[in-house]
């Protein structure tokens, strides 16, 4: 293992034929980050908003994503569809995506059409055209999404209910795809005002990796994006959680193969922890229970005792607002998901007991540090890491950093978080119940808009 990790760390000083990042702020106050790359002939750009779910409130949810897809139908200047038509016929690919934090739209084209990308993006930054009957069809569209991706997808509707119920106060409770019920309600009047209070310079963030020189990408933006009118942006209120007083349990009951079980515990992220090495052993104790295949889950649930034909866990160190180690477990058939749930929680109070060996917290160094390594071969995460990070309102600089913080953490401290933050009082619990399933009726694919995400 060690002559592999040096064999990829070579590898990764041989390829990285990377200069310097260089930041400019227009007179706007849209932020430029540009990432010189020159493996390949390409460039990588990215329109970050701060905008998503978590800025929404009861009555609009879903608006964000449903403006994501109306992006694309067209501006003062464009038709329907003519976005998507210029970037092909100049060989781009391109798409957009919604999540609870931000909103982001991006190009991959050859480096030397990096002006057509900010042609067509400066546009609808500012002048998007909502036309009614494109509205209409894209709400059903997003509402079909919904059925599909959620409703009908019993493991994703216990998910949904879950983070409704284990959240309080949190905007996170809000599901990116919008409560069916708003969806019904949304109207064009809801869009328009999002757009325009959301969609401005000095909200957004550019990004651009690839096969380019700074000075030409700064002229371009200053061409393209420096005219663009700023807006009066109003910080969404904290809607802190509050401390949780007990564990938490909720029952989903819907047509499934099989029972699924989410356990949740409240913790912190980076920013938002009492000490800044927290959220990094909480994130080593996560790849500690789910890094692959020597990994705790795999081998005691699965392998093992062949409690779980299937069980994960996750925990994302990097976001706006503090979130949950979760973990998730669907029992192989005659196995209960109360043993299922034991069997979890066991692994837990032995992060309280038992420090971690020396063996795993060099293996989980190791899969991380491959991991960043191949990471750096795509031009598109290394900017999508510097977009989320400067959008969440963190330094881009803490994916360069990630790595060594990870390294430097003891498993003495992996054992002080569990004891802290994976305690009862934190806990939430969702079991899937299934229902028969011989009354689901298949669902038939809406037409419309291949953009969301």
């Amino acid at each position: 293992m060690r002559s592999v990790m040096i064999g990829l760390l070579l590898m990764l000083g041989l390829c990285q034929v990377q200069a310097e990042v260089v930041e400019h702020q227009l007179d706007n106050g849209m932020k430029v980050i540009i990432k010189p790359d020159r493996r390949a002939p390409i460039a990588v750009s990215q329109v970050w908003y701060k905008v998503g779910s978590s800025y929404e409130h009861g009555g609009i949810t879903g608006v964000s994503h449903v403006l994501e897809h109306m992006m694309f139908k067209g501006t003062e200047n464009l038709e329907p569809g003519e976005f998507s038509r210029i970037i092909a016929a100049n060989g781009g690919d391109e798409n957009a995506f919604t999540g609870r934090d931000y909103t982001a739209y991006f190009q991959t084209m050859s480096s030397d059409r990096l002006e057509v990308s900010f042609r067509l993006e400066a546009d609808r930054m500012r002048n998007l055209k909502l036309l009614q009957k494109e509205f209409l069809k894209e709400v059903e569209v997003v509402k079909e999404e919904r059925r599909m991706r959620t409703e009908d997808k019993p493991t994703s509707l216990t998910y949904e209910q879950f983070l409704a119920g284990a959240y309080e106060a949190s905007p996170y409770r809000i599901p990116v795809i919008g409560w069916m019920a708003d969806l019904d309600a949304l109207e064009m009047a809801d869009l328009q005002v999002w757009y325009r209070m959301w969609y401005a310079p000095n909200n957004a963030t550019l990004v651009v990796v690839g096969d380019v020189e700074p000075d030409h990408v700064i002229k371009l933006a200053e061409q393209y994006f420096g005219p663009l009118k700023p807006e009066q942006i109003a910080r969404p209120k904290p809607r802190t959680e509050p401390v949780q007083k007990g564990i938490k349990r909720f029952t989903v009951k819907a047509p499934a193969r099989q029972p699924y079980l989410i356990l949740g515990y409240k913790t912190p992220v980076i920013g938002k922890a009492d000490a800044p090495w927290e959220p990094y052993a909480l994130e080593m104790l996560a790849y500690v229970l789910d890094g692959g295949s020597s990994a705790r889950l795999t081998n005691h649930l699965i392998r093992g005792s062949k409690l779980a034909a299937s069980a994960d866990a996750s925990y994302n160190a990097f976001s706006r607002l503090s979130g949950m180690l979760t973990m998730d477990a669907v029992p192989t058939p005659g196995k209960s998901v109360e043993k299922i749930e034991t069997a979890l929680l066991e692994e837990i109070e032995r992060f309280k007991s038992e420090l971690v060996s020396e063996k795993e917290m060099e293996r989980v160094r190791n899969q991380i540090i491959a991991a960043k390594v191949f990471e750096k071969d795509s031009a598109f995460y290394q900017a999508m890491l510097i977009g989320q990070l400067e959008t969440i309102g963190l330094d881009w600089r803490l994916a360069d950093e990630y790595v060594d913080h990870l390294k430097q953490v003891t498993p003495e401290q992996i054992r002080e978080v569990a004891q802290k933050y994976l305690v009862e009082s934190n806990l939430s619990v969702a079991v899937l119940e299934p229902l028969p399933m011989e009354n689901k009726k298949p669902v038939k694919a809406a037409a419309g808009g291949r953009h969301g995400g």
